[in-house]
């Protein structure tokens, strides 16, 4: 046995369970018909051969093993391993994979459990599936930066505003925005040594995808963070950061669960780069608070 094969063994059973999610919108019909019956039913599945779930899922044996491959295993009998081993940590009492979507008559104390579970599946997805070599780089290229550019619209907007704003508040100088002609103009401006960073959840949205290819052109380094990793957006990104695709239902749309997953990934990107720059980001910190501090204070009543 290889060294590669046992490392494919070890695996998590959770990062499974997230890069099926991840991989689901970009998956053919009969591929995504395999990867939801392994992530529904581990159990039941790890026991099967490829031909019984094959017969399953009504897919061929050839796409059952295309679909072991796209999860990352060598063949059908790694995959049948690794849902053993997601299978033993649910029967041990891990709350399952995929909870019940919220329905409209759902008391409110059930809507908040239901959500609450989703959020956390979703932040244990991003993390179970963030390539630490991608980030550390990101990190490096953000610590040493010139100037960066965040661009984001809709409810990446916002996370592209907390970026900028954290970064700012540590020295460095970041500007977030959302308006894709003030993006693109701004992108031309970009050279090597600074950086851009793109933020959308689907990897399609072309007023991102522009400024960031404009900003890669010019020879800046880009980053994407996105749902998506195979999507256009990863055309143009020199790092690219993948975070949790979560289910989408009528009353819960994706960007909520999008927005967590961000959020997720910017504040280890901003966590890595005030360790990399403490020196000036620790006093640059304090400065901000210390501005800040009296709009915190109780307002006198006194006349």
């Amino acid at each position: 046995m290889t060294g590669d094969v046992k490392e494919t063994f070890t695996i998590a059973p959770a990062a499974l369970a997230a890069k099926v999610r991840t991989l689901a919108p970009s998956l053919t019909r009969s591929t995504q018909r395999v990867a939801e019956a392994v992530a529904g039913d581990p159990a039941g599945c790890a026991a099967l051969t490829v031909t019984a779930l094959a017969q399953l899922t009504g897919t061929s044996e050839a796409t059952v093993v295309r679909t072991a491959r796209l999860l990352g295993y060598p063949g059908y009998r790694d995959l049948r391993l690794a849902l053993a081993g997601m299978a033993a940590q649910q029967q041990s009492g891990r709350a399952p994979a995929v909870t019940a979507d919220i329905a409209v008559d759902d008391p409110i104390a059930d809507v908040v459990a239901k959500l609450a579970y989703d959020e956390q599946q979703t932040l244990a997805d991003t993390a179970a599936g963030l390539d630490t070599v991608q980030l550390a780089a990101a990190v490096s290229a953000l610590a040493g930066a010139r100037r960066i550019d965040v661009y984001g619209v809709g409810a990446s907007g916002l996370v592209a505003q907390d970026l900028a704003q954290k970064l700012l508040r540590i020295g460095l100088i970041a500007h977030a925005h959302s308006d894709p002609h003030l993006a693109v103009t701004n992108a031309v401006l970009l050279r090597a040594g600074d950086v851009a960073v793109a933020i959308s959840h689907s990897g399609l949205t072309g007023d991102i995808i522009e400024p960031l290819r404009v900003a890669f052109d010019h020879g800046a380094t880009t980053v994407a963070i996105t749902g998506r990793p195979d999507g256009p957006v990863a055309q143009y990104a020199d790092h690219v950061l993948t975070t949790s695709t979560a289910r989408e239902s009528e009353l819960r749309p994706a960007a909520m669960s999008s927005r967590t997953s961000q959020l997720l990934v910017v504040d280890c990107l901003f966590v890595g780069v005030a360790q990399r720059t403490y020196d000036t980001a620790a006093p640059a910190l304090s400065a901000s608070y210390e501005a800040l501090a009296h709009r915190h204070a109780p307002r006198s009543t006194a006349r």
